[in-house]
């Protein structure tokens, strides 16, 4: 008997890559997704339903139409200095849009639960590499949002039987290997293709911050391909399927990268030179961030395919080259 599966957001760039993972994975897939941010072009044919999550009445009906029995939510706000300056927004979207769907969720009986969650729910680490049971102190909205979530959802587990996985991401990027998908954002957000926006003659790329207490002065991050997330969302929906416990895990290669990594690396596959300039510091950039990632490597089976961080940008250019407008072309 097939599994359907409610994959909101499905029509961004992580839910995007994971809803083609879990067709091929052999999940029926059907994408709701307000399109605000996403595109109708990455459903990639899947049935995509247009709706917001703080609908709740249209969350059910979906749920129930579709007869889903589980749901990857990956429909939320991402912008740090966004949150910052819009926490009400990001609380009513991320908080309030989520608590929605959980509602949603238990009216129509439907009890497995996959949770994009983000790094930034540790704040200004103490430790590196962090593990998932480093205290959790977010300095932005965005992570509250995310923590909020996280910290609700064993209740519900307690309270309606709903069990979840919690993925905590670290820096998403590159692209599908197939080249049916990449990263489309309005404006640009991302390192990797804002200097590819940079070689291609618009602004240089800012550097914030030069003088980090690391070994180049820049910030060291944990760049992990887009394809390996879409794969963990398979491992723990399978989990959850397989009547697994709830958890939650980090996801990254372990492996930090500087900004002057990404430059480097990104000027070797282009052939061209990125362009770029020194910026001030952002209010609440930690200088590291690298995920431990031991737990979902035991419990869930993950490995990242796609490691490194010069396949990840071979993979992003390849998108950037063939669709220089996104997916209108």
């Amino acid at each position: 008997m097939s599994v359907t599966v409610l994959v909101t957001g499905g029509a961004g760039y992580i839910g995007s890559h994971t809803a083609k993972a879990l067709r091929r994975a052999g999940y029926d897939v059907v994408i709701y997704d307000n399109l605000s941010a996403g595109h109708r072009q990455a459903a990639l044919g899947a049935p995509l339903i247009e709706g917001d999550i703080r609908d709740v009445d249209a969350v059910r009906r979906a749920l129930r139409e579709t007869r889903a029995s589980a749901v990857v939510h990956f429909a939320a706000w991402l912008t740090v200095s966004d949150s910052v300056g819009d926490p009400s927004g990001y609380y009513k979207n991320n908080v309030v849009g989520t608590l929605g769907t959980l509602e949603a969720m238990v009216a129509e009986g439907v009890q497995q639960f996959v949770f994009s969650s983000t790094c930034a729910v540790y704040g200004e680490p103490t430790t590196t590499p962090i593990t998932e049971d480093h205290p959790t102190r977010p300095v932005n909205a965005y992570g509250q949002t995310k923590l909020t979530i996280e910290q609700a959802l064993p209740h519900y587990e307690r309270a309606y039987g709903l069990r979840s996985v919690r993925l905590r991401y670290f820096n998403a990027a590159g692209a599908d290997p197939d080249g049916e998908l990449g990263e489309v954002h309005a404006p640009e957000i991302h390192v990797i293709p804002r200097a590819f926006e940079a070689v291609g003659g618009g602004a240089p790329l800012d550097v914030f911050g030069e003088d980090y207490p690391t070994p180049d002065g820049t910030c060291l991050r944990d760049y992990i391909h887009v394809s390996d997330l879409a794969t963990a969302h398979v491992l723990a929906l399978k989990r959850l399927g397989a009547g697994g416990a709830s958890g939650t895990y980090n996801l990254g290669t372990e492996q930090p990268s500087s900004v002057r990594d990404v430059i480097s690396t990104v000027e070797r596959v282009t052939g061209h030179p990125v362009p770029h300039r020194k910026a001030p510091r952002r209010a609440g950039d930690p200088a590291t961030l690298y995920a431990s990632a031991a737990r979902a490597r035991h419990e869930l089976g993950w490995v990242p395919a796609r490691p490194t961080l010069q396949t990840i940008v071979e993979d992003a250019w390849r998108w950037h080259s063939n669709h220089p407008q996104g997916f209108e072309k």
